[in-house]
């Protein structure tokens, strides 16, 4: 059995923690993880981590609580990171009005300067949404980003929200909020969903699923997040990785590796 961890922030991890998490993972099953930067340093280290590892891929971008310090040197250090061959996506980027570290305009400028370099080098765009997804989906609808694939990272919306991003050919993926006693609502979704259209993740070292809730979280944790499809699916695990693993490797333009 093969699982993948779409969205896994092996490099905020504290230095040498990836390869003892990793090594957790692969005993767990876990075959391939994507890598997302969330500012122009921590991309670089996505870059530095992943390139030295078997079936462990970067992206580079700016989370939108970074947005503020996403200026043109920094911005032209992500456009060079994402032109390297071994970059599979752009970001994490999107927009958060919870916290607003950043103001909603600046959120808003430097999400569609990366959403237009997704464009330009045609990879995939890894979103964050929080709170924002009027302005969100309204951004999306534009003709600036028309045709750029993406993944809103660990949905937590309406169907009717997850319906827009289904039509614009938007892949929705699953974190362990799918396993929260209160997310009765988000499970109910996650029933609706095209399976060819869904991703697993972690989010390490946040958002650690049942029964791992307030620790920190990794990517061996992402089977939890496969049982809890499986039961929703009326499937089997194997079924689940089976097919999360194929939307994997189609939707990042990878092949994992047998190790």
């Amino acid at each position: 059995m093969k699982l993948t961890d779409s969205h896994c922030h092996l490099a905020m991890l504290p230095p040498g923690r990836a390869d003892e998490v990793l090594a957790r993972a692969r005993s767990e099953g876990v075959a391939g993880v994507v890598v997302p930067g969330t500012a122009a340093a921590d991309s670089i280290a996505a870059v530095i981590l992943a390139g030295s590892r078997t079936n462990v891929w970067p992206a580079v971008g700016f989370h939108p609580h970074e947005a503020k310090d996403c200026d043109a040197d920094a911005f032209a250090s992500i456009r060079q990171l994402a032109s390297g061959e071994e970059v599979v996506a752009i970001g994490e980027i999107g927009l958060d009005y919870h916290y607003m570290y950043s103001p909603r305009d600046v959120q808003r400028s430097v999400f569609m300067q990366h959403m237009a370099l997704a464009r330009e080098l045609n990879l995939p765009a890894l979103i964050h949404n929080r709170e924002s997804s009027e302005d969100l989906l309204d951004l999306l609808r534009s003709e600036e980003v028309a045709g750029v694939r993406g993944v809103l990272h660990s949905f937590t919306e309406s169907y009717e929200i997850a319906r827009v991003l289904l039509d614009l050919g938007f892949m929705i993926s699953f974190s362990g909020i799918l396993t929260f006693r209160s997310a009765e609502p988000l499970r109910d979704v996650a029933t609706k969903i095209p399976k060819d259209r869904v991703l697993i993740e972690t989010d390490t070292p946040y958002l650690a699923p049942v029964p791992h809730r307030g620790k920190e979280n990794e990517p061996a944790f992402v089977g939890r997040i496969a049982a809890q499809l499986a039961a929703l699916w009326g499937s089997t695990v194997e079924s689940v990785a089976e097919q999360t693993t194929l939307n994997f490797e189609q939707f990042f333009g990878v092949e994992i590796a047998d190790e």
